[in-house]
């Protein structure tokens, strides 16, 4: 599989994301509508690929964001410092004192157990990564001057504004002037897309995007609703590795969007908020490719367990070029960043190679 990855020398990233970085506050093993206290970590879709990249997988990662200028904002920054992640191209915008015109996201997120499920409330209007605009980065600078072997965003980004989804335009086409690969997750959300034109806006901007990326992330339920694409095969079938409604899926889509070289998917099956079937699938070089399997994962904080898997999945992808390891380091990335609380990965790259190897969970000294 050639993804015609720039030389590691000429460049100052391996990995650059571009998304929308929250404060997410966290009642622990409590509810939100009924908490007292709150832990805090930081969370985005987009930016938690990089975190794993960077701290699990030990690549040089940063960030395109923007935050607006104020504690909350310098929480933020430091949080991003923390986990390794480089904040030099974070645009900050001046602060009215009140958001009327700009302000910091929060997400406050419960994790839930056994029957109830994990519940996740956002607080993110006027925000300034929502406001970010095409011209506010110097594309030719990051990608052109500074050099960047891979860009990861996603749909979650494209969908807060009519402004992110042209930044996001804007960034794979410059991205793949420069020979950069570009991974796109459509982490489609209805709740995001529904005030600004709904599936019908989703499919219009993810089309776009779509024929600039090499690296396509999504669930079924994702390549429908942001794509348009329909997969066969009742929900039982759905669930298993292989279906022939899925593979017709990808021909599908491999047939509009030639330029993808890797399909991507986790497979979950929820048995309670707790533990949950967890596995992956992927699609390169005309194949189908299935992941080790973790059946029955017990989990402790399910938020950001895709975002582990694309992390993983990139790692595998860039160090191997190899669409098996790939997938098998994303499942078991996934799957150990579901084990610790947050929404990013406390995994090491040994934890992960153990779990690919089929290390089991005996206590280790």
């Amino acid at each position: 599989m050639e993804l015609n990855l720039r030389p590691k020398e000429e460049c100052a990233f391996d990995e650059i994301s571009l998304g929308e970085i929250m404060l997410r506050l966290d009642p622990g093993e409590g509810r939100i509508k009924t908490a007292r206290s709150f832990k805090v970590w930081e969370g985005g879709g987009e930016y938690n690929v990089a975190r794993g990249l960077r701290r699990c997988f030990g690549m040089k990662t940063g960030v395109i964001t923007a935050f607006a200028e104020n504690e909350i904002g310098y929480l933020l920054e430091d949080l991003i410092l923390q986990g390794g992640v480089d904040t030099s191209l974070i645009k900050w915008f001046p602060f009215d004192g009140i958001g009327r015109t700009v302000r910091n996201g929060l997400n406050f997120t419960e994790r839930g157990f056994g029957i109830r499920g994990a519940l996740g409330t956002s607080d993110r209007g006027n925000t300034a990564a929502s406001q970010l605009k095409k011209d506010d980065v110097d594309w030719d600078y990051i990608f052109g001057t500074l050099g960047v072997r891979w860009l990861h965003t996603g749909g979650i980004y494209a969908a807060l504004s009519e402004t992110s989804a042209e930044t996001v335009i804007e960034a794979v086409k410059k991205a793949k002037q420069y020979g950069t690969v570009v991974s796109y997750d459509l982490n489609y959300r209805p709740s995001l897309w529904k005030g600004i034109g709904g599936k019908d806006k989703a499919q219009l901007i993810n089309d776009e995007i779509a024929r600039y990326v090499d690296v396509m992330i999504g669930n079924e339920e994702d390549f429908t609703a942001c794509l348009g694409f329909e997969i066969e095969g009742n929900d039982k079938e759905l669930k298993e590795l292989n279906t022939d409604g899925y593979r017709k899926m990808i021909e599908q889509v491999n047939t509009v969007y030639p330029n993808l070289k890797v399909i991507a998917t986790t497979l979950r099956t929820v048995k309670t908020a707790t533990v949950n079937d967890w596995k992956a699938i992927c699609w390169a070089d005309g194949k189908i490719y299935n992941s080790i399997e973790f059946p029955e994962l017990e989990i402790m904080d399910r938020v950001g367990g895709g975002d582990s898997f694309a992390s993983g999945l990139i790692y595998g992808l860039m160090t191997y070029g190899d669409a098996q390891k790939a997938v098998d380091f994303g499942a078991a990335h996934g799957a150990l960043a579901m084990t610790t609380p947050g929404d990013t990965s406390m995994a090491s790259l040994k934890e992960v190679e153990a779990k690919v190897n089929g290390a089991s969970a005996r206590v280790q000294r």
